[in-house]
């Protein structure tokens, strides 16, 4: 159908995804905290508020569950190329309609802009559809490793970026320039693809097609029990991390404000009669956070809000550095040493003691220690999820293989849509209410990771 991949190709789309990675990367740990004002502008009340942040962060998973499917029957009829171009330029409009919905503080605008983000984004299955195409079935784990690296990166430098957008427009709490930069970056990655993308789809190419729900897939994943339990242990694994995800800059926030109070009564103690001290546990006495705060000072910016939006995008951007550590030092040694199934429960383990370290953090207000349950949190996500993936992969029959891990990405989708809505109206009941659900969860998680892991054996052909 078309001209043979250069060997760039590859290259390419890598570039192209952590470009647009980029923008995820700066826009996600703003959305909690615009939608939240945003929608307080509506005189709702905070469980109405949090319902409707939840909605808002759930927006953007929704669109690509749904969407996915439509985007590989569309690259299947007419390539590959023009599906990317075309979320490529849906990325940098909708990036920089977020910046006018914040200048705007329009709710609509914000919902407007994700829902379309999302299905925008929902091209990403388009993208490893070519490297399926341009790569030898032995080299493919290698190529589909670049899509994890690009989010890797982009959720690294996405935060960093975000950050210094902010300093290009004077009110940090209303710039729209993490959303303008996101679309001239994506507006890049548009210009790259167009010049330097060639078509990959050939009568020999696979179908990119994926069903919300294989019926056929199901059957053969409840044939086998492990398979089943490790399907669901999936969902609870990503249910729980999304409970954290999603309410991690509403905690920062909370944090920054509880030390701000701090900092505010603690002269007024002195005027009558006290030392003005603050117990040692208080969000005065974080060293992380004192240094944070005194940079931003030296840049200028000393309103609340402001200072609150650059300390939640340098706690992301740690925590996408933490991430990559893990998956392309710990998890990638470790692999071939230890079994999944142990891979699995470690990480499980870890991210129980994360959970658990988050509600501890979040109930003492101290930021070090959220520093420190964040590390412990992702850490141990970046074990769980390959290793259930794994598990999954070998104990399917191959001929069911794909249609069995595509039913394990809509549960996982599912779960990234559920858990923002569940965790963010939680969190105003309680901020520490997601994290002892999230642990209480992983309990029930790793439980189910030890029985799969003794109760089920690989795939082995009838006869063998």
């Amino acid at each position: 159908m078309s001209t043979t991949p250069h060997k760039t190709s590859l290259f390419i789309i890598f570039l192209t995804v952590f470009i647009d990675l980029l923008g995820f990367g700066m826009v996600l740990p703003l959305l909690p905290i615009y939608g939240k004002q945003f929608a307080q502008q509506h005189d709702l009340t905070p469980q109405q508020v949090g319902l409707t942040v939840g909605l808002l962060m759930s927006s953007f998973s929704a669109m690509q569950f749904l969407f996915l499917p439509v985007w590989g029957r569309l690259s299947d009829r007419f390539g590959r190329r023009p599906i990317l171009l075309i979320g490529l330029a849906g990325s940098t409009f909708f990036y920089a309609l977020f910046g006018v919905a914040t200048v705007a503080r329009s709710l609509l605008g914000l919902f407007i802009t994700r829902i379309g983000a999302g299905i925008a984004g929902a091209t990403i299955s388009t993208a490893q559809a070519y490297i399926a195409d341009s790569t030898a079935k032995n080299d493919r784990a290698k190529g589909m490793a670049l899509i994890g690296a690009a989010f890797a990166l982009g959720f690294t430098v996405g935060p960093v970026l975000g950050g210094a957008a902010l300093l290009a427009g004077g009110d940090a709490s209303t710039s729209p320039w993490p959303g303008y930069l996101a679309a001239v970056l994506s507006g890049a990655a548009l210009l790259l693809a167009i010049f330097r993308l060639p078509e990959s789809l050939s009568r020999d190419s696979e179908s990119a097609v994926r069903s919300l729900f294989d019926r056929s897939a199901l059957k053969a994943a409840l044939a086998r029990p492990s398979i089943a339990l490790l399907l669901v242990t999936s969902f609870v694994a990503v249910f729980s991390f999304a409970n954290f995800e999603s309410t991690l800059s509403l905690q920062i926030q909370q944090l920054v404000e509880e030390r701000d109070a701090a900092t505010k009564e603690a002269p007024s103690a002195a005027e009558h009669g006290g030392d003005g001290a603050t117990p040692s546990h208080e969000p005065g006495h974080s060293a992380p956070l004192a240094w944070l705060l005194g940079v931003v000072d030296r840049w200028g910016y000393t309103s609340s809000s402001d200072v609150e939006l650059f300390v939640i995008l340098a706690a992301f951007a740690y925590l996408g550095i933490i991430l990559t550590v893990a998956q392309g030092f710990l998890v990638r040694r470790l692999s071939g040493k230890l079994s999944e199934g142990k891979m699995a429960t470690a990480g499980a383990a870890t991210a129980i003691a994360g959970f658990l370290l988050l509600a501890w953090a979040a109930r003492r207000d101290d930021f070090t220690l959220l520093l420190e349950a964040m590390a412990l949190e992702v850490v141990g996500f970046a074990f769980v999820n390959p290793s259930l993936q794994s598990l999954i992969s070998r104990r399917s029959d191959p001929r069911q293989q794909g249609s069995i891990l595509g039913l394990g990405q809509s549960m996982t989708s599912l779960a990234r849509i559920m858990g923002p809505v569940f965790g963010v109206s939680l969190f105003t009941y309680g901020q520490d209410l997601p994290y002892w659900a999230a642990a209480g969860l992983m309990v029930l998680g790793l439980a189910m990771i030890v029985a799969a892991a003794r109760g089920g054996k690989d795939y082995e052909p009838a006869g063998a």
